[in-house]
C-alpha cells in the first residue's frame, strides 16, 4: 500500500473500505509493539503539498530506500502551511524514529530545535548543524540563462517561487550573478504560489514587463503560464520563451514541450533516506554526511525559441 493511502485512511476512517483498514491496522499494530521495544521502525516524510508532482518520485525515492532498511514510511502533507507543519514535527516525534522534511519554510532556529530532538534530514532547505540534500539548480539556473542567451533573448525575467522559499532565493541570487557578468539585466517577478493557477498571474505579469524569455520557479508554474498565453492569443515560443523547473510528470506532454532543469528526483530522495537512516543506525568510526549536493541539466524541448523582434508582444 502506498503511503499516501495510509495517511489517507488513518485520518479520514469513514471513508476506508474494511479491506482496507484491515491492510492499515496491521502495520499499525506492528508499531504498537515496536513502540514498547522503544523504537518504532517508522520514519516520516513531511512534503508542502503531495498534489505537486515534483514529490512524487521524491516520495518514491524515500519510500524504496527507506523499506530496503527495514522501516516503514509515513507521509505527511504539510499543506504549505509553517502552522501545520510545526505541529506535525511536534506530533511525530512521540512516534516516529526520524523525519525528512522537504522545502521547509520554518525558520532555521525552529529546525534547528527539532533537529537537536530527534533524527533529522532537510531536502532544498540548507541550515547550519541539520544534515541537508541540495538540488543545484542554481547552477542549473546559469545554464538556462546561457541556453536563452544563445537564442539572442537579452531581456529575460525570472519568475519567483513563494517567499520565503530558500531555493527560490538561490536561483534568483544565481541568475542576478550571471546576468550581470553577461552585461544583461534580469528582472524580478512575483512571488508566486508554485502551482499552475498562480501561472495565469505569472503570464499576465511577464506580458506587461515585456521581456522576451521567462525562467520559472517551477514546472507547474510554466505550465500554467503557457496555459494563460494561450487563452490571450500568444504564442509560446515565438512570443515569449519558457523555461520551467524539476521536469515533473508531464512537462514533456504540454504543448509546446516544456523546456526544463531536470533532477534526478527519485535519487534525492534516495540520499535523504540514506542520510537520516546514517543518523538512526550510526557505523562506528564511519562520517556522517551533513550536506549532499544533486547536479541538475538543463533539458531543451519547444518551449524556448531564437528572440524575433518582429513577433515580439512588448
Amino acid at each position: 500500500m502506498a503511503a499516501s493511502s495510509v495517511s489517507w485512511d488513518l485520518s479520514r476512517p469513514d471513508r476506508a473500505d474494511l479491506r482496507t483498514r484491515t491492510r492499515i491496522q496491521a502495520p499499525t499494530n506492528s508499531l504498537a509493539r515496536a513502540l514498547s521495544a522503544g523504537r518504532t521502525g517508522v520514519a516520516a516524510v513531511l512534503v508542502p503539498d503531495i498534489t505537486n508532482p515534483f514529490y512524487f518520485d521524491l516520495i518514491r525515492g524515500t519510500h524504496l530506500q527507506l523499506k530496503a532498511a527495514g522501516y516503514t514510511q509515513l507521509l505527511v502533507d504539510t499543506e504549505e502551511s509553517d502552522e501545520v507543519e510545526s505541529g506535525a514535527m511536534k506530533q511525530l516525534g512521540k512516534t516516529v524514529d526520524g523525519i525528512i522534511v522537504a522545502a521547509s519554510n520554518l525558520s532555521d532556529d525552529v529546525l534547528r530545535e527539532n533537529a537537536a530532538k530527534m533524527p533529522m534530514v532537510t531536502v532544498n532547505r540548507d541550515v547550519r548543524g541539520v544534515p541537508a540534500v541540495i538540488i543545484d539548480t542554481a547552477a542549473a539556473t546559469n545554464r538556462a540563462l546561457d541556453h536563452l542567451i544563445s537564442l539572442g533573448h537579452t531581456s529575460v525575467a525570472y519568475v519567483g517561487g513563494p517567499p520565503m522559499s530558500q531555493s527560490s532565493m538561490r536561483r534568483w541570487t544565481a541568475l542576478s550573478v550571471a546576468a550581470k557578468d553577461h552585461g544583461l539585466e534580469v528582472f524580478g517577478l512575483g512571488p508566486f504560489a508554485p502551482n499552475m493557477q498562480s501561472g495565469a498571474a505569472a503570464a499576465d505579469s511577464a506580458v506587461h514587463s515585456g521581456v522576451t524569455a521567462c525562467i520559472t520557479f517551477n514546472d507547474l508554474i510554466a505550465i500554467g503560464m503557457i496555459q494563460r498565453l494561450r487563452q490571450r492569443g500568444l504564442r509560446v515560443p515565438e512570443d515569449l520563451s519558457i523555461v520551467g523547473c524539476d521536469d515533473v510528470f508531464g512537462a514533456d506532454f504540454c504543448n509546446p514541450p516544456l523546456t526544463t532543469m531536470t533532477t534526478p528526483i527519485e535519487l534525492v530522495g534516495r540520499v535523504a533516506a540514506s542520510m537520516l537512516l546514517d543518523q538512526l543506525n550510526p557505523v562506528s568510526g564511519a562520517a556522517k554526511r551533513q550536506r549532499s549536493l544533486i547536479p541538475t541539466h538543463l533539458t531543451v524541448r519547444g518551449s524556448t525559441g531564437a528572440f524575433r523582434p518582429d513577433d515580439c508582444h512588448g
